[in-house]
């Protein structure tokens, strides 16, 4: 017993020692790290800050992360009701024709564009990305210009597009900078999209086929979004992961193999949760102040930020974050919806971060005439009570002056008479 308490002992020793070991190695900050590839972005997709940038304006061919651009255009489409999902998508030979990975649809037949951005998000189908740029814009060349007016919309300024799909095209280039632009612009504004990116596998016409992005299989918070190659580029992968509230995105392009793209995402995601974190120091479905309403149908207003209010600190200060409200004790009928009324300050420690505007909840409607009325009553006795002595005394005053007149004023006249 005492030589396995002993041994037990130096297990647990040994432990300690690999975890403080382990523990020390990693990097705290930005500035020590480096990314085993051409260029590296990392950032928290909510706010849009950045936490990591390794050469983010390197000039770089896109390779299938073009295709994050394509279904933007598309989701676009879908959210302006100008296209449907059930929409029947005739297949060109164009399309049908298309070379590197495909969905293999086949020639002059019709897919519904759901099928389509399955195609495009999970296998890379080239051919799905030309199907759906003829249905969109009627031609690949009117797709592409649309693709190339959204890049600089979103400020994209180091990139120009030729295809939808990526395939090498001299002077089709872009940056680890502005496809992270890109991807954050496309989760936030289309989160519905990762339902598609997050599929591990598709099976289109009898044939299976994988999402080359590993990392769904290896990390559960992993749900999107993007693999890429070409030969002169290297290997691409944009990455996202949520783990509680936060969400990161992990840029990382021109990397030698496929394992090390992953690797280094990998690298990206675990550093930027371990060392930050994104609290909400109030919640969306929680007022943050009521005030009472004079002269309204209802008595009492709830208000809430003009926006939520979500702000990225280091993970040592996630405690600290704090607010202050100033807001009216009261207010008069009518209220809109969304009126501002007050102010709230957001600090973390003693550093004040935000300043938020509060705004009615709800609208309130002027109550009807006797409630008016009692209430024009009732907010005279609110008033405060010195303002209300001053003005009683000087009435009391008034009078006491009025009533001395009467009385002073007929003996005068009587003793002018005598």
């Amino acid at each position: 017993m005492p030589k396995l308490k002993t041994v037990s002992a130096l297990a647990l020793l040994w432990i300690w020692l690999v975890a403080a070991a382990y523990a020390q190695t990693q990097p705290t900050d930005s500035a020590q790290m480096h990314i085993n590839s051409r260029a590296a972005v990392l950032v928290e997709v909510d706010t849009g800050t950045t936490l990591f940038s390794q050469a983010p304006d390197q000039v770089i061919e896109p390779a299938s992360f073009t295709k994050i651009l394509t279904l933007y255009l598309v989701f676009e489409g879908l959210r302006n009701n100008t296209i449907h999902l059930a929409d029947p998508v005739w297949v060109s030979e164009t399309a049908w024709r298309t070379g590197g990975s495909k969905m293999f649809v086949g020639v002059n037949s019709q897919v519904p564009l759901e099928e389509l951005i399955k195609g495009i998000a999970v296998v890379s189908g080239n051919d799905a990305c030309i199907a759906a740029a003829e249905h969109l814009y009627g031609s690949t060349e009117a797709f592409v210009a649309a693709m190339n007016k959204k890049a600089r919309e979103l400020g994209m300024n180091g990139s120009r597009f030729l295809n939808p799909h990526g395939l090498p095209a001299a002077g089709q280039v872009t940056s680890a900078g502005d496809m992270t632009r890109l991807a954050t612009a496309y989760l936030n504004r289309f989160p519905e999209a990762l339902r598609f990116h997050s599929m591990q596998e598709y099976t289109y016409n009898n044939i299976t086929q994988r999402n080359r992005n590993r990392l769904l299989a290896k990390d559960s918070s992993v749900d999107g979004l993007k693999t890429g190659y070409v030969e002169n580029a290297g290997y691409h992968l944009a990455a996202t992961a949520k783990r509680d509230n936060m969400r990161l995105l992990a840029v990382v392009m021109g990397a030698s193999k496929p394992s090390i793209r992953e690797a280094e995402c990998t690298k990206l995601l675990n550093w930027g949760f371990r060392n930050f974190a994104l609290v909400e120091p109030v919640p969306e479905s929680k007022p943050v102040a009521t005030v009472a309403v004079w002269k309204g149908k209802a008595d009492y207003c709830d208000l809430r930020p003009e926006v939520p209010i979500r702000i990225l600190v280091p993970a040592a200060q996630k405690d600290q974050a704090h607010i202050e409200v100033d807001a009216p004790r009261d207010a008069v009928a009518p209220i809109a919806a969304g009126q501002p009324l007050g102010s709230v300050k957001v600090f973390v420690g003693n550093e004040l971060k935000n300043t938020v505007p509060l705004v009615a909840a709800t609208a309130i409607e002027q109550a009807g005439l006797l409630k008016r009325i009692w209430h024009t009553v009732a907010r005279i006795h609110a008033i405060d009570w010195k303002w209300l002595a001053m003005i009683v005394g000087g009435v009391l005053a008034v009078l006491l002056l009025v009533l001395a007149a009467v009385r002073i004023v007929p003996k005068l006249k009587k003793r002018r008479r005598i």
